[in-house]
């Protein structure tokens, strides 16, 4: 169904939870473009992606709290008289979850079901999408995935995404909640955090390969992935909202360039014209939690909702690399 994006978010009132981060402030700028009214809720926490500097070039268009949502009167305060929510805010460090899973739970599960009562409560005809992840299907029975793939997550991230997504869709079955889940992987492009490893291994490679250092690949790099330029992943959060067929659903993202890391590792350092790679053994507490190989079925978003990704991996690369080349300063 074909859904002009202008008109469904000219004059609308837009909160992005997590607006400060990655994906919430490319939404942000895209949306500010089309007219909407963004107001930006985002706790920046330093151990997550939120950055100031995301917003450059719309700092006096769109409206910003610094809050946690896990406070259910604020929660009810900022999403009453919204028309859309992009919940984006998150803990997806997975190595993070087991380390802290208290805190991933409270995040990931609580804030979500504060979110999703504060909906019910005080705007019931708002529509929501909820930023999910591949994360939920563990390691892969069979390739590519679809959304009929078993679920069985291999850390306390995926159950607590998996909890949240759940929220949202038990919501829309029980109450009517226009809620959707976009199921992503491996998103990369400007603004993402790269100061760390923390939420992104392809940030971290970018940072060092930018410092001049070598990328470090764990065991013998044929590990397979899909990698969606954020401008892509934008564009599937919007015909998500705009879409009423989407009410209700969940979509995997994807790709038509999987690869394995070895072959990533060595376009990105072609593309940055230096750099090198090496090969180092599976530090154990990563390894417990490798998914192994993954790439995903967008068949069904594609078929309903007309998306697909637009951006070929080397041009995203590309644009990527330049960004920090230029902007570094602002992310280490």
């Amino acid at each position: 169904m074909a859904v002009s994006l202008q008109s469904a978010f000219d004059g609308k009132r837009t909160l992005i939870t997590g607006g400060l981060g990655f994906i919430g402030s490319n939404l942000a700028h895209r949306l500010a473009a089309l007219g909407g009214r963004v107001l930006i809720v985002d706790s920046l926490d330093p151990n997550y992606g939120g950055n100031r500097f995301n917003l450059l070039g719309i700092e006096e268009t769109v409206q910003v709290r610094i809050a946690d949502l896990r406070d259910n009167a604020l929660a009810s305060e900022v999403i009453h008289g919204q028309d859309y929510i992009f919940n984006l805010a998150g803990q997806v460090s997975h190595l993070g979850s087991m380390k802290h899973p208290v805190a991933d739970l409270q995040i990931n599960a609580g804030a979500q079901l504060a979110i999703v009562e504060a909906c019910r409560q005080v705007n019931p005809g708002i529509k929501i999408v909820y930023a999910g992840t591949r994360q939920i299907y563990g390691r892969p029975r069979y390739l590519p995935v679809d959304e009929s793939h078993p679920v069985e997550p291999i850390d306390y991230n995926g159950v607590t995404k998996r909890a949240g997504e759940l929220y949202h869709l038990v919501a829309h079955r029980v109450y009517g909640l226009r809620a959707v889940s976009l199921r992503m992987t491996n998103v990369y492009g400007p603004r993402m955090r790269v100061r760390d490893n923390r939420q992104s291994f392809i940030g971290w490679w970018i940072r060092l390969l930018t410092e001049g250092q070598p990328i470090p690949i764990y065991g013998n790099g044929q590990q397979i992935r899909d990698f969606n330029f954020v401008d892509d992943v934008v564009d599937a959060l919007l015909l998500a909202a705009a879409n009423p067929a989407a009410d209700g659903q969940i979509y995997n993202l994807g790709s038509d360039e999987p690869l394995n890391l070895l072959a990533l590792a060595r376009m990105m350092i072609e593309i940055n014209g230096r750099g090198g790679y090496e090969l180092v053994p599976f530090p154990k507490n990563r390894k417990r939690i490798d998914i192994g190989d993954y790439h995903g079925d967008y068949t069904k978003i594609r078929t309903q909702l007309g998306w697909q990704p637009a951006t070929s991996l080397r041009d995203g690369l590309t644009r990527t690399l330049a960004y920090y080349a230029k902007h570094h300063a602002y992310y280490w």
